[in-house]
């Protein structure tokens, strides 16, 4: 066996899992960087290491892939934690490969960073001379295998020394779980006599690509459909109703609301599906299929633990047994189908505003008819989050990478957009929709994604504040000044750094995007979007009705 050194076989043992990765270099990584250079893994660099693995959770939810982030130890590795933090609650499998204190003891500059992803709910596999490689493959098939962020630690004074001798296997082949128990016979029953079908589709279905078979029970029962944003038009085909919760219409969460039989395929019915215990009607009986182990709301009347894609076909071979009423089911797509081109959409927004600025959603109705058709849409946290997936077409769910959602952050979107610009697909235009204080927050990330993506373009939602808290608190006459601010220039910065850049006052103005896109759509070009603060996002205006009737309910 080739002679390695402890970094040398982490990185060997990883180039047999993924391809690229994406850090800062400092003293407690250089020798794996040198190592994984000389493998031919692609390095990506980013300027913050918040935004290694930030970077590397994208690169898998757009891809599908795994990929690696790195930062050396003490302040390398906790400017990570924002983004370690998302990827376990966001449940994406990622692997940080950074330096830690030496096996030898701690020096006074050594935090205990095990105990600190242990805090956030992460692994940590510490790697020795001994067993170098055997200890990176327990991580990664840990991260695979559990759907979560894994910290692999090489101790300083082990890095370039070298590694023992190891007899590793290629790693298993990927396991596909059919742990379907007889509980699948009464959700036949159930959606065989539903009158009212609904199948609400979350990212485990897609993730699972149950979406050719849920489609087809859908068909098979007459059933409406619809997704979770992370799974948005997963489902999409006759009596689709879009969106799940506060990024959805009305009418058609008035019509999810008269469902008699609810399927809910790998979604965890967040407060926002749920749009806060309004979505689904009080007598509707609500059926859940889930890789998980229980009920993840307690709304759920029958679950089934199961990989999706397999129940899905399961159930598809019970109807051929049980004949759902055709006739009522096509009934009621029409009725769905008669609500939804008479019921109001999306608010289409105003020409003008009392501030002159922007209307977002009028803006947002603008940009999708200019962006390339073939779009892969990053989004990052903030109050602007719901303007993409409602106005803009997303075609399938892996073309929208939302980040910073589990962990309620902004500011991870410029990174994020750097994983996937190395992981989008051939002729597709990389979007990012950034608000100005998340952007701010990564700014040193924007010469990253320069360098890294082929055709990106920057949509930044600027309204001069932090929009989310000037509408949940500056509406109840909190002082306005810490949620406020100045006025930033971002195209005079993108055009430092080597992007193409417009500041858009008025629709008029997306002609310069028109231009570049015109021109082959290479680079990047930033739109600085001036918006106004007035108009609030329909989630929120939910949230926060949600949040005044839980204080009132804890007053009472």
């Amino acid at each position: 066996m080739t002679t390695l050194t402890v970094s040398g076989r982490v990185a060997q043992v990883l180039s047999s899992y993924l391809s690229d990765v994406f850090g800062v270099m400092g003293n407690g990584n250089v020798y794996f960087l040198d190592a994984a250079e000389q493998l031919g893994l692609r390095f990506s660099p980013v300027r913050h290491e918040g935004a290694a693995i930030a970077a590397a959770d994208a690169y898998y939810r757009t891809s599908g892939r795994l990929a690696a982030g790195t930062t050396t130890y003490g302040p390398g590795y906790t400017n990570a934690l924002t983004a370690l933090a998302e990827a376990v609650q966001a449940q994406i499998p990622v692997v940080l490969v950074t330096g830690d204190a030496p096996s030898s003891g701690a020096r006074p500059q050594d935090v205990d960073q095990a105990a600190i992803a242990a805090g956030l709910g992460a692994a940590t596999f510490t790697v020795t001379r001994d067993a170098a490689g055997s200890i990176t493959r327990q991580a990664v098939e840990y991260a695979l295998t559990k759907r979560t962020a894994v910290v692999i630690a090489i101790p300083y004074d082990l890095a370039a020394l070298e590694a023992a001798d190891e007899e590793l296997s290629p790693p298993p082949a990927p396991k596909v779980t059919d742990d379907v128990d007889g509980g699948l016979g009464q959700v036949a029953r159930l959606l065989a006599g539903a009158k009212r079908p609904l199948i609400l589709a979350g990212r485990g279905a897609h993730l699972a690509g149950a979406g050719p078979e849920l489609r087809e029970l859908a068909d098979r029962l007459g059933a409406l459909t619809a997704g979770t944003a992370l799974a948005l038009n997963l489902l999409k085909g006759e009596g689709y109703l879009g969106v799940a919760g506060g990024f959805g219409t009305d009418t058609a969460a008035g019509l999810m609301g008269e469902a008699d039989v609810v399927l809910v395929a790998g979604a965890s019915l967040s407060p926002f599906t749920m749009r806060f215990g309004h979505l689904l009607g009080p007598d509707s009986t609500v059926i859940q299929i889930d890789a998980a182990l229980q009920p993840t709301h307690p709304r759920v009347d029958t679950f089934v633990s199961a990989d999706v894609k397999s129940a899905a076909g399961h159930l598809l071979a019970m109807l051929d047994g049980e004949a759902p009423d055709a006739g009522r089911a096509s009934a009621w797509r029409a009725e769905a189908r008669r609500r939804l081109a008479e019921g109001p959409g999306h608010e289409a927004g105003s020409v003008e505003t009392a501030d002159g600025r922007l209307d977002p959603r009028s803006l947002a109705t603008a940009l999708d008819a200019v962006l390339p058709e073939r779009r892969t849409v990053v989004q990052d946290g903030g109050h602007f989050v719901g303007w993409a997936p409602m106005y803009w077409h997303i075609p399938r769910p892996q073309d929208l990478v939302m980040v910073g959602t589990a962990f309620q952050s902004i500011g991870l979107g410029l990174a994020s957009a750097v994983g996937v610009a190395r992981a989008v697909e051939d002729g597709h235009t990389l979007v990012l929709a950034s608000g100005d204080g998340g952007f701010l927050m990564g700014l040193a990330d924007l010469e990253s994604l320069i360098g890294a993506a082929s055709s990106a373009i920057v949509v930044i939602y600027n309204d001069a504040a932090y929009g989310a808290e000037i509408h949940q608190y500056g509406s109840q006459g909190l002082t306005e000044k810490p949620m406020l601010i100045p006025e930033v220039d971002f195209s005079g910065i993108a055009r430092a750094l080597g992007a193409t850049s417009a500041i858009i006052r008025s629709l008029a103005d997306l002609s310069a995007l028109t231009d570049w896109i015109d021109a082959g759509a290479r680079g990047t070009f930033v739109a600085d979007c001036r918006i106004t603060s007035s108009v609030r996002a329909p989630w929120l205006s939910e949230w926060m009705e949600a949040s005044q009737a839980g204080k009132a309910a804890v007053a009472g």
